[in-house]
């Protein structure tokens, strides 16, 4: 019981300071502004980590890759105390491991913009977060949106999307449980 309380908390830390990682390197990358709520939450969470690694680390054309490094680090750290914590010896794959975290923390990110771009668009599309989410999805959706005609006005390229995320989520786990064997 109390490896999975920690398990549950790490992963919950690791998952939200990572996450915001992630959006810093998405929001620089897609050049949203962050003199909003958003990017103000997000530069408090993340300039104890990335501006340090930023020194050390510079921008690949328009990836950070500072903040990128942080988001490895964050899972890096998850995986390797819960490794450490059931007592698996070696830890050669803890690394691997670590990048299989991130890739799925980057496919629950998406997920969640996803899903906040489609209610923001039913309930509050006037709310000053609708515009960052707008900016953030919009670039997301527009190969679909393309494949797929408004069904009765309707536009269903966000559930195409979440359905090609949970594809690839599926494909991750197998792809990590053949790592494991």
């Amino acid at each position: 019981m109390g490896y999975q309380i920690l398990s549950f908390l790490l992963d919950v830390a690791a998952g939200l300071l990572g996450g915001t990682c992630l959006l810093r390197l998405y929001m620089q990358y897609q050049r949203v502004p962050f003199g909003n709520p958003v990017g103000r939450f997000v530069f408090a969470l993340t300039d104890w980590i990335v501006l340090p690694l930023r020194r050390v680390l510079p921008a690949v054309r328009r990836v950070d890759t500072a903040s990128l490094v942080a988001a490895y680090v964050f899972q890096l750290a998850q995986v390797a105390i819960l490794w450490l914590l059931a007592g698996g010896g070696g830890g050669a794959m803890v690394p691997l491991l670590a990048l299989f975290e991130l890739l799925r923390l980057v496919v629950s990110a998406l997920t969640a913009l996803v899903i906040v771009y489609a209610v923001l668009s039913w309930v509050n599309a006037d709310s000053p977060m609708a515009d960052v989410v707008d900016r953030l999805a919009a670039p997301l959706l527009r190969p679909w949106r393309r494949l797929i005609p408004l069904v009765g006005g309707i536009d269903l390229s966000p559930l195409a999307f979440l359905v090609a995320l949970q594809v690839v989520s599926i494909v991750l786990s197998s792809l990590q449980a053949s790592v494991l064997r």
